[in-house]
């Protein structure tokens, strides 16, 4: 070391200034070796210990397990909400058979609003046909029974005519609502008075033969009035009714 700052000192200061220059050179030459080889390899952060790429796979592996995440979430939540409208639509669906039902079984327990006028007969002589039996067209529809059967009012309603009726025999009238009436005729007993406000179904009389009879029967007439010539087919007046004779 001495011999080289002896050297240093005997040479003139032009040759200690081109020695200093290419001592300089040489540095720059090794410190730019170091830098390249630095560039080629990646560096760490030195807060983490990492290097960039490592950081960025782990911020796509984070991503990826949120988005997973989110995307199991929103399946779970659909799934919920499936179930949950599902639920409602059985309790609906529950409900309205519930109310069918009760409605049914009101129904059911409720009276008949129209009945047939006897429960037991053989349908007779029908409504417009021709004969010498009468003086015009047949006004209603007979049902053939047996002396003494039940005859019932086939609505609710107020007798305004009971008692002899002519050709009629015995023959009891019942006004119902809406101007409509109907006649039970040819009846060998009356057991209710004009005026008396009868139930529908309820017992008025007793089928007979009475009048112009060849058997006993029931003659029974739906009428828009209380008289004789305002009949309607008793038939098709009750069926549309819901009674079917």
């Amino acid at each position: 070391m001495f011999k080289h700052a002896q050297i240093l000192t005997d040479m003139t200061p032009l040759r200690r200034r081109a020695a200093f220059m290419a001592a300089g050179v040489g540095a720059t030459a090794v410190l730019g070796t170091g830098v390249a080889l630095g560039t080629q390899g990646e560096t760490e952060n030195p807060a983490t210990g990492t290097t960039a790429s490592e950081a960025a796979d782990s911020r796509a592996a984070a991503e990826a397990v949120t988005a997973q995440a989110e995307t199991q979430k929103k399946a779970a939540e659909g799934k919920a909400a499936a179930e949950a409208a599902a639920a409602e639509r059985a309790g609906q669906e529950a409900a309205d058979r519930s109310k069918r039902q009760t409605v049914t079984q009101a129904a059911a327990k409720a009276p008949a609003s129209w009945v047939k006028p006897v429960d037991s007969y053989v349908k007779g002589s029908t409504f417009g046909i021709g004969g010498d039996r009468w003086a015009n067209k047949h006004s209603g529809q007979d049902f053939a029974a047996p002396t003494g059967t039940s005859v019932k009012t086939v609505h609710e309603g107020t007798v305004v005519q009971a008692g002899w009726g002519g050709a009629y025999g015995n023959n009891i009238v019942v006004k119902h609502d809406a101007g409509t009436f109907t006649q039970y005729a040819h009846l060998s007993k009356i057991t209710v008075p004009v005026g008396t406000q009868v139930t529908t179904g309820q017992e008025i009389g007793k089928v007979g033969s009475t009048g112009n009879s060849t058997g006993p029967h029931l003659h029974f007439e739906t009428r828009t009035t209380a008289d004789y010539g305002s009949g309607v087919d008793p038939v098709a007046f009750l069926k549309q009714r819901g009674v079917t004779l």
